[in-house]
């Protein structure tokens, strides 16, 4: 591929790329020298580092409400282990994975996670486990935070607060001390973490930050050194329950349409006779805390995947179900009363919505007995000292109807009222459904795979069949709370298998260009030393929705301001839009840094040119630099955590 050069040379502006003097100079950033056309495949060979042979890819599902972990060992890819069982464990509930709960002591070190840590504390004296620290469904923060950084709080059911990052790392630590150990027991020796190769799921709607601060976390947490990235990979959830679901036989999987597991084929068979070169199919991986949406393409021989259409989502997994009981019963019981119960006796409250979970489970389309619900005794005897009257009482005066007391002291909802708490999430999911199926690259679709926990809902699943009318089969995995757990493990094995991903947001710097009379905006003119620049211009190495095939990068050459300069510090922006024009345009905003480390290569030329590439086409965005003159590499890094 020719590169053209559009050079850009910025001599003695005195501002190096650091300064920000008058705003108009401050707008694009000084030193900058773009190079096109910006796309680059890279040669397979071309600076690729020796490759690591681990022993074990061991992938960890860090869920919102529940999380675990699986391995496969490199020499036996086809056998992935789920970890052994938890202690503890619900009734109703598989406990193949551990709810996402951890307790901390009163002065804030790790105590437990999972059951472990739920009953320990629920076991506390109510006034000793105000002190404790607990916290669950957290994993949501790194999602809802705007502005997410190394120092984001989280709250604890005490209402104390503690950082994030403390939190994802001990549970980080805490999932690689249980797998070290599984593997040393089954090695009969110690199991050397050199030779495990890490890959942590994410939501694939999540942007850069919080796939940022899971590998910070993994740093914190001892799990991968900083200096060797590569051995930690950040798997996309949808992504990986695709990879495990192309793979799937026949006889490990329900066939919604038909209702029954596949049968009449020779089981050994993939997919309703095989996934055929061409075949596109929707992966809805349906959470805790967010529903991901993915659309994907066969492409054979090798059965590479190559996404069609960016992927689309939002905060509406199971989780809104728990919101909506909390709202009834804040109706019911008001919700100054349900806030104080919650800090003042917050096991009892953590007691009374594991009491709903197991019920929520049992809600089906045509269910038509009541589901009772326990009300722990503190809630009813906490009611009556706070109110003065029972619970009893409030539920005969409230005016929800679907909700009675039964005498076994226990809250009797009808299957209506149970339903009716569902519906705001299902509906968000069927309506983000239905426009990704409106949209042209959304043709076509061969087979739908509902996984994830909250996939195991009748009610979801109903809504999904009424959505689709057949247009689509709708395949549902048996193990459809572990589809994840797998795929990683089998990304992690081979990151190569999705070829093309499309990228969710457009991103670029800003730069200063000549100036064009009639196609630059009069106000953006900059004149230095009697030449003319427009400020501002967004020069885009990729646009949102865009095709990127791995491996492939964006080539920019960058020159520091000043020959002194020890450091280039370039911002990068972005925005959903496909096409920008200036850094200043609606919905444009900054949200990460690219940093060049020029400092120590003293160079024989005057004008220093930094050559960098970016890749796009890994779930991560990663920068790589050469100072082009001693073909020194230059240590560069993109950051979307310092804003």
């Amino acid at each position: 591929m020719m590169t053209t050069e559009k050079e850009l040379v910025i001599d003695n502006l005195e501002t190096d790329a650091m300064a920000t003097p008058s705003p108009a100079k401050s707008m694009g950033d000084p030193g900058i020298t773009p190079l096109s056309p910006t796309h680059v495949l890279k040669d397979s060979e071309e600076n690729e580092p020796t490759k690591h042979h681990y022993v074990v890819v061991v992938a960890i599902d860090f869920g919102t409400t529940s999380s675990g972990y699986a391995y496969a060992f490199t020499k036996e890819p086809e056998c992935i282990h789920t970890m052994r069982r938890w202690e503890g464990g619900d009734p109703g509930v598989s406990n193949q994975k551990t709810p996402t709960t951890i307790l901390l002591t009163p002065d804030k070190k790790f105590h437990s996670f999972g059951y472990a840590a739920r009953d320990f504390y629920h076991d506390l004296d109510p006034t000793e486990s105000k002190q404790w620290l607990y916290l669950e469904k957290f994993k949501m923060k790194l999602h809802t935070t705007a502005n997410l950084s190394i120092d984001t709080d989280l709250h604890a059911a005490n209402g104390k607060k503690v950082k994030a990052l403390d939190i994802f790392a001990y549970a980080l630590a805490f999932f690689k001390e249980q797998a070290l150990k599984e593997l040393s027991d089954q090695a009969g020796a110690d199991f050397d973490n050199g030779d495990v190769r890490w890959v942590i799921t994410v939501p694939a709607i999540w942007k850069m930050p919080a796939k940022q601060f899971m590998r910070e976390a993994a740093y914190k947490a001892g799990l991968v050194h900083r200096d060797n990235p590569d051995q930690l990979i950040i798997a996309l959830e949808p992504e990986a329950a695709s990879i495990y679901c192309r793979k799937l036989r026949l006889h490990q999987m329900v066939d919604l349409d038909s209702k029954t597991a596949l049968n009449g084929y020779n089981p050994t068979e993939n997919v309703g006779a095989g996934m055929a070169q061409g075949d596109r199919y929707v992966v809805v991986d349906c959470g805790g805390g967010t529903v991901d949406l993915t659309v994907h393409q066969i492409r054979l021989p090798e059965g590479h995947l190559k996404e069609l259409y960016k992927a689309s989502g939002g905060p509406y997994g199971s989780i809104g179900i728990d919101y909506e009981f909390e709202q009834l019963l804040c109706k019911i019981f008001g919700q100054d009363f349900i806030d104080q119960f919650k800090i003042k006796r917050p096991a009892a409250w953590v007691d009374l919505m594991i009491a709903f979970e197991s019920r929520k489970r049992a809600a089906t389309p045509d269910r038509s007995n009541p589901l009772n619900i326990n009300l722990p005794f503190s809630f009813i005897d906490y009611y009556k000292k706070f109110r003065g009257h029972s619970v009893e009482h409030a539920l005969r005066k409230s005016n929800v109807d679907f909700v009675k007391w039964s005498s076994q002291g226990m809250l009797r909802m009808s299957p209506d009222a149970m339903n009716a708490l569902f519906k705001p999430t299902i509906d968000h999911i069927i309506q983000h459904l239905t426009e990704l199926f409106d949209r042209p690259e959304v043709t076509d679709i061969k087979f739908l795979f509902l996984v994830g926990g909250f996939a195991e809902s009748p009610l979801l699943q109903q809504a999904v069949q009424n959505m689709l009318q057949g247009r689509s089969r709708i395949i549902i995995p048996h193990d459809v709370g572990l589809t994840i757990l797998k795929g990683a493990v089998l990304f992690g094995l081979d990151p190569s298998v999705i070829k093309v991903r499309r990228s969710p947001l457009t991103y670029g710097v800003g730069v200063l260009n000549r100036f064009v009379e009639g196609k630059h905006p009069p106000e953006k003119m900059l004149v230095k030393d009697g030449t003319r620049w427009c400020t501002d211009v967004f020069d885009t190495f990729i646009s949102a929705d865009q095709s990127v095939a791995l491996g492939e990068t964006v080539k920019r050459s960058y020159t520091p301001a000043k020959p002194s300069q020890q450091v280039i510090v370039i911002h990068v922006y972005c925005s959903e839009r496909e096409s920008v024009s200036f850094i200043t345009d609606p919905g444009v905003r900054k949200c990460g840094t690219l940093k060049l480390d020029v400092s120590g290569t003293e160079s024989p030329v005057a004008r220093r040119e930094i050559q960098t590439l970016m890749q796009f086409g890994d779930t991560e965005i990663r920068a790589m630099a050469v100072d082009v003159a001693t073909s020194r590499t230059v240590k560069a890094s993109i950051d979307f955590l310092s804003q």
